[in-house]
């Protein structure tokens, strides 16, 4: 589905993604890792439109989308969360669903005006929506929440609802676990799956708790430095000399080995 070749984004001198290549297949839930500083997150950025690369090309399902911005790969279906929550804190989070898809007929004034009734069945058709995406993540009593209000794994719930609301294809989760106890982690882990085995999402996925990509993601990436450092099953990158390496440097890398080579 996504192609990424001789990518490459830098900031000044400082290259942040330096001539990464990465292939990720459709209906795949695929991790990426590496340590902090690695390129990971810029390395989504530029796929999702959120920053032009500085060379390179981005491929999905065969066409070129590199630079596009992210309002046009939105409605190629190619979404992107972050590390920290987008919501709007002071709507409830079934108002969150709901703002979500594109060309409401709401959202022209003439239209507030003269077309009324349809706008009444557009909202009730997406108000159904919502409560489906609801159900489906489990969090319908959190329906008339401020969003505001919720907790960390309670808004990266949200945020995983928010793409169900428009049918994506692919999307890029950044740290979905980060700040999130290990039941909601579970939960978003289930929900994630059920996504891709019931709904036929695909995933590309950053995530520090090897634990959460080894029960999700095959395969995994693994970056550092702004290159592809490697590629595989999880329990083959965890005991990838040249990962354990680059997590923890050379002067514990036969420590690390000596104890099974668990990063």
């Amino acid at each position: 589905m996504i192609k990424v070749e001789d990518l490459h984004r830098h900031f000044g001198g400082f290259r942040a993604v330096d001539g990464a290549s990465i292939t990720i297949e459709t209906g795949s839930i695929t991790g990426l890792i590496g340590p902090n500083g690695a390129g990971k997150s810029t390395l989504f950025n530029v796929i999702a439109g959120v920053l032009p690369p500085t060379s390179g090309k981005v491929t999905m399902d065969g066409e070129d989308i590199t630079g596009l911005p992210p309002h046009e790969l939105f409605h190629r279906g190619l979404l992107r969360t972050f590390q920290l929550a987008h919501e709007f804190s002071s709507m409830t989070v079934r108002e969150n669903l709901m703002m979500v898809p594109g060309a409401q007929s709401g959202e022209t004034i003439w239209k507030t005006w003269l077309q009324r009734a349809r706008i009444e069945r557009e909202e009730a058709e997406l108000r159904k929506k919502a409560d489906e995406v609801l159900d489906f993540l489990t969090i319908r009593h959190l329906t008339h929440e401020k969003a505001g209000n919720l907790s960390g794994g309670q808004k990266k719930l949200l945020e995983l609802g928010r793409t169900m609301m428009v049918d994506a294809k692919i999307v890029f989760l950044d740290e979905v676990g980060a700040g999130v106890n290990r039941t909601l982690l579970g939960t978003i882990g289930d929900a994630i799956v059920r996504l891709n085995k019931e709904r036929g999402y695909t995933f590309c996925v950053i995530e520090h708790d090897m634990d959460f990509i080894g029960r999700l993601c095959d395969p995994v990436i693994v970056m550092a430095a702004g290159k592809v450092l490697a590629q595989g099953p999880a329990d083959q990158i965890m005991q990838n000399e040249d990962v354990i390496e680059a997590y923890l440097g050379t002067g514990l890398k036969n420590k690390v080995k000596a104890e099974g080579g668990v990063v």
